[in-house]
């Protein structure tokens, strides 16, 4: 029998609508953001509007503890400036850790780190994964040291970098550091010097970092969900992001008006498909570098990994998620539950997967 265990559940709740939010001048502003209502005391700024994207809804924070409660006792705790007294004192048997952060491009690491230094157990990649897997300039320099295939890039912290630059077209444009498609945008890809230019001065700008220029990559667009460590791991049911479902004339991308704007629950669009339909060799190449890509980065428990197809049909990483997205809403199409029921696995049965990964990583049971 399962022993049950206490299990806090760390995350980082959006903000509801009309809600109380500083803005860059420290006054008080309505927030226009996506739904949520858990009571929240982090002190936010009224930015961009994808400024919360990588955060979770109520929805999904509630569908997580009501898996989690299926076997275990399970407190709440925001991943906030209090967070830290708050976990060293409920000093829970492990956390399932869904924060994404708030501040600098370590923020994905910061509670990790802080369950690190209590010596309480936690799910997921630790603190370092989590802090390089964040910078994709550093997650792409590792996978190149290991021969692993990704899109030729370069870093631009400075508009002067550009003069006599020798960036081929067509290029994508990213913020360096950022999830869930933020600053992710139909004219992130670039044709031109003037694009180029525009683009990576509305990242540097506006998201204050630097921006990822990246060659652009024509071909098929894949999503791969992998489950738990060492001879346990598995590979899920591989999603294609489907393009010809977008809007007609918009590019070939996952942006942030695809994930977050044309499709929602109430006009839906088909832009995954799981499994994918692709030849079994394809499949084979796929899993194999996502697995490689997983083992070389250290990551544990879960992950999911974009991946994109060059001229040559062959698998290129573009992005490794340590805290994917999990909206429990099928209608949503989140791709890593999608991914889970594919493989036979409710919402409820994947969440636990993920913690008893957790749990007999430190033999807790």
């Amino acid at each position: 029998m399962q022993k049950r265990l206490n299990v806090a559940l760390v995350y980082n709740v959006k903000k509801e609508n009309g809600e109380e939010v500083l803005n860059e001048d420290g006054d008080p502003e309505k927030y226009t953001g996506r739904n949520n209502s858990i009571k929240t005391n982090t002190k936010l700024q009224a930015t961009k509007a994808d400024t919360y994207a990588e955060w979770d809804t109520e929805e999904t924070i509630l569908a997580v503890r009501t898996a989690l409660e299926l076997h275990h006792d399970v407190t709440l705790i925001e991943a906030d400036e209090q967070s830290y007294q708050e976990l060293l004192h409920l000093k829970p048997d492990i956390v399932f850790n869904i924060a994404e952060g708030l501040r600098g491009s370590s923020r994905e690491a910061q509670i990790p780190a802080i369950l690190e230094m209590q010596g309480i157990p936690y799910t997921g990649s630790d603190s370092l994964t989590l802090g390089i897997c964040l910078d994709k300039s550093r997650t792409k320099e590792i996978l190149s040291y290991y021969k692993i295939l990704t899109p030729p890039f370069i870093v631009i912290h400075d508009l002067h970098q550009l003069h006599g630059s020798t960036i081929s077209f067509p290029s994508i444009i990213k913020p360096l550091h950022e999830g869930s498609s933020k600053g992710i945008y139909n004219a992130s890809v670039v044709h031109s010097e003037d694009e180029l230019h525009r683009q990576v001065r509305k990242i540097i700008v506006e998201y204050e970092e630097p921006a990822l220029v990246e060659k652009f990559l024509a071909g098929r667009e894949f999503t791969v969900a992998i489950l738990g460590n060492g001879s346990d791991v598995r590979v899920l049911p591989i999603v294609e992001i489907r393009f010809d479902s977008l809007p007609e004339g918009v590019n070939p991308i996952y942006s942030y008006e695809a994930k977050w704007i044309w499709d929602t629950i109430e006009t839906p669009i088909d832009v995954h498909e799981c499994p994918a339909k692709i030849t079994l060799k394809l499949q084979k190449e796929v899993e194999s570098v996502c697995l490689e890509t997983y083992n070389v980065l250290r990551c544990r428990d879960w992950c999911r990994i974009d991946i994109r197809l060059d001229e040559q049909d062959r698998p290129n990483v573009l992005e490794v998620n340590p805290l994917p997205g999990i909206l429990p809403n099928p209608d949503e199409h989140s791709c890593f539950p999608q991914a889970a029921r594919a493989a036979g696995m409710d919402y409820n049965t994947m969440i636990n997967a993920v913690l008893n990964a957790g749990i007999n990583r430190y033999n807790l049971q």
